[in-house]
């Protein structure tokens, strides 16, 4: 499916089912919401359908958000002529499902991550919707000091890389009442960390330093009983000649959200914690000895990425506005006919690291990652 087409003296109108009622669906529902008031898109949106499985909470969802109709079949937005885009937001294992019938029915479709609870799921979606526009809700690229991080590295001022370092550290594997959730049934979600928090960590390392050739795992499961990983742990060796390691927990007592990322290179130092959203260390190795040191840099403008189009300088953005961001750099591009990151090419890019994780986990070796030309 392209870009619809203009209408005369008018913007041409998007219509939007978002299939999906939990914490994404309010996400992404603020998303659509919010889009046009911050960015000049080219589309009229019109929310039309949303999806879920409690009908009566589905009601009180869609009155608060402004979607015009509810249903409880995801097959409905895929067989409605009146339905341009397809939002998935629902447990992983209904992802491909979904996607491939979107991708058949020439659907717009954008996906919450991982892509797929399997290599070969993610491989098959990518190449359904190979012609078609696509996003995955990969939006910690769209923090501004994530995305000022990357605009650094590109122009060379951390020059060579030598260490990738990051965590991504929460404690919600430790609530029992969460035992039931789809989250933690691996025949729903596939994995548990890895696929939950692992994906995010891995995205932004090939965003920042590029692909990732061998990984060298483990997995660790702490909950009695309990069917998907709560941590992993991994070493990495890049293609770039970096090395790197990982870690995501669900089980890190004390901390709520702490996303966070450390790089080294030759011209110096770059470290990052979501809980810290607004704010990026820099330190450049170029000064002096004397007075080298890391600058907590309030990443809020003027020069930054997206921050221009929310607030003045000096006044924070919050985790809705990075949906916010991917949606209108998304819709933007699909204006002007081009490709969008991170989208499906990109998310299959992580499934393949998350793949071999899971791997080198099982086996206890090494292991390289598909596609990274290694042997």
């Amino acid at each position: 499916m392209t870009a619809p087409d203009a209408a005369p003296g008018g913007k041409s109108e998007l219509r939007v089912a978002l299939l999906g009622q939990g914490f994404m669906g309010k996400a992404h529902s603020n998303a659509w919401a919010q889009v046009a008031h911050f960015f000049d898109i080219p589309y009229r949106i019109r929310r039309r359908l949303i999806i879920g499985r409690n009908a009566a909470a589905l009601e009180q969802m869609a009155q608060r958000w402004e979607w015009e109709e509810t249903a409880t079949d995801w097959r409905s937005a895929i067989d409605r002529p009146d339905i341009d885009v397809v939002d998935i937001a629902l447990p992983n294992y209904l992802h491909a499902p979904v996607a491939l019938a979107a991708a058949q029915a020439g659907k717009i479709i954008l996906c919450e991550k991982p892509l797929a609870i399997s290599l070969a799921e993610a491989e098959a979606m990518t190449q359904a919707a190979q012609n078609l526009p696509t996003l995955v809700w990969f939006n910690y690229r769209r923090v501004p000091a994530v995305g000022f991080a990357q605009q650094l590295i590109g122009s060379g001022r951390l020059g060579t890389i030598y260490h990738y370092r990051a965590t991504y550290l929460n404690q919600s594997g430790t609530d029992p009442a969460r035992a039931a959730t789809w989250r933690m049934d691996p025949q729903q979600a596939g994995s548990g960390a890895t696929g939950d928090i692992l994906s995010h960590l891995v995205d932004t390392a090939l965003w920042l330093n590029g692909a990732i050739a061998e990984v060298g795992a483990m997995q660790h499961t702490f909950f009695p009983g309990r069917g998907v990983d709560d941590a992993v742990m991994a070493l990495a060796s890049f293609k770039n000649g970096s090395i790197g390691s990982f870690e995501a927990t669900r089980f890190a007592v004390g901390s709520r959200n702490q996303n966070r990322f450390e790089i080294h290179g030759s011209g110096g130092l770059l470290r990052f914690n979501l809980e810290r959203l607004n704010h990026l260390e820099f330190l450049d190795a170029t000064e002096a000895p004397a007075e080298q040191g890391p600058r907590d840099v309030l990443v809020t403008g003027p020069g930054h990425p997206w921050v221009g189009q929310f607030w003045r300088p000096g006044h924070i953005i919050g985790y809705e506005h990075t949906f916010i961001a991917a949606l209108a750099d998304f819709l933007l591009a699909l204006a002007r006919g081009e490709r969008f990151h991170p989208d499906f090419q990109d998310a299959l890019a992580v499934q393949r690291v998350l793949h071999a994780v899971e791997k080198s986990a099982r086996t206890r070796q090494w292991t390289a990652v598909e596609g990274s030309g290694e042997a």
